[in-house]
């Protein structure tokens, strides 16, 4: 397929169902193998989707593949794009980048001394919810922004996900887990955050599984399970984050961005649609049409557009200084709560450009 880069899929857990399909009909990647430390997962899903199965090493490996989008658990992640890269690979990666500024910081270099490309989830922000938002904010619809809050909150995944010990170890909890979501919407939509301070705890030291298989076992809590935030962006607006797994119901928006002249209602960032509503003084609200396709889950939409970057010598949006300064973000944050003060993360990025659908 002229124009294309071929793909292959390690990991082959439950979010490889979504990338599998969609990287057969995305445009700028052809699907062509899956590999996964368990060889059983990776033949079955080469069955489903009549690709081939190949052992892991042979993946990173094979001069045939271009591209490697890495599903594998967040703890594995540096070691998988480390390792794609020094094979001459590009590498597209679930969240979050790394779980250390170390390994996020040495991916990204590795990658710019190589020439290759890095991308990485959460890719939601290229869907038609978010960028018709970044219309509406470009265009001017609520004046001048002045500030956002993002509220992720919630009673935790022990009551319903199969395996929910990993969310309370490092490089999980609320914060590293879902707010990649929301702080990579807000810094699509409004530019890199200058300044942080923060509060965090961990509310309840132990947590009971409900859900089967592990159903009464205990987890260890070993990160924080309330994380509050306050973000200073670099064009002036003031933003309040609020990650949790602590609170049992509330009534919260999810993003909300408030301007000079009016207020844009943000959809779920974990999401590819709307609705999106927005607030103004001569009509009050109204929910604004999406602008562009890519309203059902798109995952793999990011390494989609990387692709086709590639092949056009263009910039990709998804791109590894945005993952990284989101990488840094979190960290500076959990840093600002435990020294009680304001601190300035080390990164910086360059606000992603709107989609052009043509």
């Amino acid at each position: 397929m002229k124009g294309t880069l071929t793909v292959g899929i390690l990991g082959c857990g439950n979010i490889s169902e979504i990338y599998l399909e969609n990287c057969q009909i995305l445009p700028g990647v052809t699907l062509v193998a899956c590999a996964d430390r368990h060889p059983e997962r990776a033949e079955a899903k080469a069955a489903q989707f009549g690709i081939r199965a190949m052992p892991v090493l042979e993946l990173l490996t094979d001069p045939a593949i271009e591209i490697i989008i890495n599903l594998t658990p967040p703890t594995g992640h540096a070691t998988i794009n480390l390792a794609a890269l020094e094979a001459g690979k590009h590498v597209y990666t679930e969240k979050p980048l790394a779980i250390s500024r170390e390994d996020g910081r040495r991916t990204v270099e590795l990658a710019r001394a190589k020439g290759l490309r890095v991308g990485s989830a959460p890719d939601t922000f290229l869907g038609a919810g978010l960028q018709t938002c970044r219309k509406l904010l470009d265009e001017g619809a609520i004046g001048v922004p002045v500030a956002a809050t993002a509220f992720m909150v919630g009673h935790g995944p022990e009551a319903w996900h199969p395996n929910p010990e990993f969310f309370y170890k490092q490089g999980a909890g609320p914060l590293f887990d879902v707010g990649p979501y929301y702080l990579t919407a807000l810094v699509s939509l409004l530019g890199p955050v200058t300044r942080v301070t923060g509060s965090a705890r961990a509310s309840f030291p132990e947590r009971l599984i409900t859900s089967e298989p592990h159903a009464g076992k205990v987890i260890q809590v070993e990160v924080p399970t309330h994380v509050n935030g306050v973000l200073d962006f670099a064009n002036g607006v003031v933003g309040t984050l609020i990650t949790s797994f602590d609170i049992w119901a509330a009534n919260l928006p999810r993003i909300e961005i408030y301007g000079s002249e009016g207020t844009l209602g943000v959809p779920d960032p974990n999401t590819f649609g709307g609705p999106v509503q927005l607030w103004r003084q001569d009509g009050g609200w109204r929910e604004v049409p999406l602008v562009q396709g890519y309203s059902e889950n798109s995952r793999g939409l990011g390494a989609a557009d990387m692709a086709q970057a590639i092949s056009k010598g263009l910039p990709h949006r998804a791109n590894g200084d945005l993952a990284y300064h989101i990488l840094d973000v979190m960290h500076t944050l959990l840093e600002a709560a435990e020294a009680g003060r304001h601190l300035i993360p080390e990164s910086t990025c360059t606000r992603p450009a709107a989609m052009d659908m043509a």
